[in-house]
């Protein structure tokens, strides 16, 4: 069997451990290349080409392709741009969201044996970077979220960020070691800020507006307002993160 794969369906769970029960670490969408670690059907272990996270997912979730397909999908790959559209597929229509991997351009494509056509008109992609996030907003919070049904803090970083040419890590404690630390005052928009617990552990990043107020995910994507301590809830007023790092990419 190969030792390559890619994401068949729209969103696919990736979890910590192979059973149904385990958490999930983080998600697959739709295009994105994986190479295979291990096989013990339903479940396959596995890591992502394009962040090398491992976890678990299940098989039916995946299209084995061959080294050489492989590296000709991988080659001028780009991302989904619009927040959703509808692709023509060999088992009938199908939903992807933003964040999806597909190459750049292209409406007909195909990866390996199975072809496919983006039937409906993508929305203009000429949006910036906070207005792509901002898009996100009232997302619900989910564990290991990576698309606009569900996400988690470093999920839309790095999700929205890849849109813009900054392939980040999955998770914002590695995250906060890209760019270069930049102090409260200085603190513009697209900067990301970085939170920690009392331990001094990173757990949370949020996109800086630059007029005081944070774009993150916390319950669901929301912006509250920024200052120099933290992140205050914008109804109750309460600081609800510690900064501990402003980063420019």
């Amino acid at each position: 069997m190969s030792k390559f794969a890619y994401c068949l369906v729209s969103i696919s769970p990736v979890r910590s451990e192979a059973k149904d029960q385990s958490e999930i670490v983080t998600q697959l969408l739709f295009g994105e290349v994986v190479s295979i670690d291990e096989i013990a059907e339903p479940w396959v272990k596995l890591t992502t080409y394009a962040d090398a996270y491992q976890g678990y997912v299940d098989i039916k979730h995946l299209e084995f392709i061959s080294e050489k397909e492989t590296k000709r999908w991988l080659d001028g790959l780009g991302y989904l741009k619009s927040r959703e559209v509808t692709l023509k597929t060999p088992d009938g229509n199908q939903r992807v969201c933003r964040g999806s991997f597909l190459p750049e351009g292209e409406t007909s494509f195909a990866i390996g044996s199975n072809s496919y056509t983006i039937i409906d008109e993508p929305i203009s992609t000429d949006l910036n970077l906070l207005e792509v996030a901002r898009d996100y907003l009232n997302t619900p919070y989910l564990w290991g979220g990576k698309s606009p049904f569900g996400i988690d803090c470093s999920g839309l970083v790095q999700v929205i960020y890849r849109l813009f040419d900054y392939n980040l890590p999955r998770d914002a404690s590695d995250q906060i070691a890209h760019g270069s630390e930049i102090s409260f005052d200085e603190h513009q928009a697209e900067d990301l800020a970085f939170f920690e617990n009392k331990e001094g552990k990173i757990i949370h990043v949020g996109i800086l507006t630059g007029k005081g107020t944070i774009i993150h995910a916390s319950g669901h994507v929301r912006e509250d307002l920024f200052t120099e301590l933290g992140i205050i809830h914008s109804k109750t007023n309460f600081q609800t993160h510690q900064l501990a790092k402003i980063k420019r990419l």
